[in-house]
């Protein structure tokens, strides 16, 4: 059986975004060619992508526009026609454009639906919080490569809001020269 992994960004204070869904200070982060190594490396592994409404939409406004084409052609180009799974109880269809595709829209999270979808490949939630959360809560996820960004929010919302008490076993630390912290954990089962 494949993996589910979560990867998503943290403020040094547990916050995934801001208190109105900003991530504005993503842009903290300084432009770093041993973290763009990293990140480039992880998203050829040829995970599909899960993404819960906002993220969803968020991803689809950036990533198949010129810009973020022009800016970044290897990550667009991954996240674009990498396999997406979006989880929204509002969307009624996603639409699939010429550099956005393979996308697949669920309502509901049925764990036995996500276990046999984990059958067929590794899957990754970005961002999302709500969809770690439900997640966590069901014992679905089976890594946690947390990035620690080197900033303090003071308020937002948490990344784990709600998730019941859950041990994990750290993987791997790495600390990257632009101040980023990677934290894997894995759940003790």
């Amino acid at each position: 059986m494949r993996k589910i992994s979560v990867f998503n960004h943290v403020t040094v204070d547990g916050f995934f975004a801001g208190p109105n869904g900003e991530i504005d200070w993503f842009k903290v982060i300084k432009k770093d060619d041993e973290w763009e190594k990293y990140t480039h490396g992880q998203a050829k592994s040829g995970s599909a992508l899960m993404f819960g409404h906002t993220t969803y939409e968020m991803m689809k406004s950036y990533w198949p526009t010129p810009d973020a084409i022009k800016n970044d052609p290897g990550m667009a180009k991954v996240v674009n026609n990498s396999p997406k799974i979006v989880f929204s109880k509002t969307l009624q269809s996603v639409e699939e454009g010429p550099n956005w595709k393979n996308i697949t829209l669920l309502h509901e999270i049925e764990p036995e639906e996500i276990l046999k979808l984990k059958e067929e490949e590794d899957m990754t939630i970005l961002g999302s919080g709500t969809i770690v959360q439900q997640f966590a809560n069901l014992n679905l996820i089976d890594e946690y490569a947390l990035v620690v960004v080197p900033v303090i929010l003071g308020a937002g919302k948490y990344l784990f809001k709600d998730v019941k008490n859950t041990n994990l076993k750290l993987v791997e630390a790495k600390a990257f020269k632009n101040g980023i912290v990677l934290l894997n954990y894995q759940p003790i089962k």
